[in-house]
């Protein structure tokens, strides 16, 4: 039971689910507990973040601002 509980909570993160959300389908009683156990998926989530936010700023390989000026 608990490797498909870690499986779903696992899966649910790096879908993007919010970790509130998931800590309501966990049952746990504080998001701390959530994001202890659940830790290995964070880099990946901040990687992804870090890539949108470049995106959205015009970074390297972005076209959706288009490019950014040389000077």
């Amino acid at each position: 039971m608990y490797d498909l509980r870690h499986t779903c909570a696992t899966l649910l993160l790096a879908a993007g689910v919010s970790a509130r959300v998931v800590m309501e389908i966990m049952g746990h009683s504080q998001i701390a507990v959530t994001m202890n156990i659940y830790a290995h998926v964070i880099p990946a989530m901040q990687q992804e973040a870090a890539s949108r936010m470049d995106d959205a700023l015009g970074g390297p390989g972005s076209d959706e601002l288009g490019e950014r000026d040389a000077d």
